[in-house]
């Protein structure tokens, strides 16, 4: 018993044939597969012999991942300064072609960061009745603290018209003094794209056709480079759903958006998107809630 747990161990961490073959012999040189030596013995090599020719050769080609999918669209906001709107390139306008260029060029990262909404009233008959719980506004307390904690200079606080992230925006605002407060009815929860794998309880594809086009809509406006005015970085609140925020990420990552729903938020969470000069997106964080205490995590 001892071999044949050694003999499994090693197959399973090395995976290889060699090792495979090599621990088989072994173990079965020993009597410890049961049965009779000699020709059957033989007979159990052989087959081993074979299995190990039937095994692929291990090179490092063979277990390096392929590229899937398509590559990395530059002008994916449709602000790449080298090109303009139908993708052709630029004309010089002046003299100086280089100073017009590093003029029009994006010199600030704007990061955003995303937040759902804290828990709120699941029982009420209209968005005006589903406020947040008692537990929802301490989340949403704990997250202005740590969105305080973080000592960034926040340019702007945006959130969705409904209620639940109304309210939670308010808390956290107390929390950010001087920091503008914006209202967004482009923010709304809905269902950006039917999600893949399907799921039998959502929505019918009227839903998607009119919710999808509006959190697009929500994506280009407040998720893009800086523009080419904007001196210095930026940190920018958008405070709104966990749909929208997971079809943002997707997005702006240039995921195939239907796996939007593959994703989970806790209440009160913090998403943080980096937006590059060049373009480049980087996802710092999704859902953190890590600054909770562990009764207070909620994803109703």
């Amino acid at each position: 018993m001892a071999y044949r747990k050694t003999f499994q161990l090693i197959c399973g961490v090395a995976g290889g044939s060699a090792v495979l073959v090599f621990a088989a012999a072994a173990a079965d040189s020993r009597g410890y597969f049961g049965g009779q030596r000699g020709e059957a013995a033989a007979s159990r090599w052989s087959q081993l012999t074979v299995l190990r020719a039937a095994q692929p050769a291990w090179t490092p080609a063979s277990h390096t991942p392929a590229p899937t999918g398509h590559a990395w669209d530059v002008n994916w906001d449709k602000r790449d300064p080298a090109l303009l709107s139908n993708g052709k390139k630029k004309e010089s306008v002046t003299e100086d072609p280089s100073s017009e260029q590093d003029n029009g060029k994006p010199k600030a990262t704007r990061n955003i960061l995303l937040i759902r909404h804290s828990q709120y009233n699941l029982s009420g008959n209209c968005d005006k009745e589903r406020i947040l719980t008692p537990l929802g506004r301490e989340q949403a307390e704990l997250t202005g603290q740590r969105l305080a904690a973080l000592g960034l200079k926040y340019d702007v606080l945006v959130h969705s018209s409904m209620a639940r992230a109304t309210e939670t925006a308010n808390i956290i605002s107390k929390h950010l003094s001087g920091v503008e407060l914006v209202r967004c009815d482009l923010l709304r929860e809905g269902a950006p794209i039917e999600p893949v794998p399907p799921v039998t309880h959502w929505k019918p594809d009227a839903v998607y056709h009119e919710d999808g086009a509006r959190i697009e809509a929500a994506f280009r406006r407040y998720i893009h480079r800086a523009d080419p005015k904007q001196k210095e970085d930026s940190y920018e609140i958008i405070v709104c759903h966990a749909n929208v925020i997971r079809y943002f990420v997707c997005r702006a990552l240039q995921f195939p958006p239907e796996g939007w729903l593959r994703m989970g938020l806790n209440n009160g969470s913090i998403t943080w998107l980096t937006i590059r000069p060049s373009g480049r997106v980087a996802l710092r964080t999704l859902g953190d809630a890590g600054f909770m205490p562990p009764d207070k995590l909620t994803r109703t």
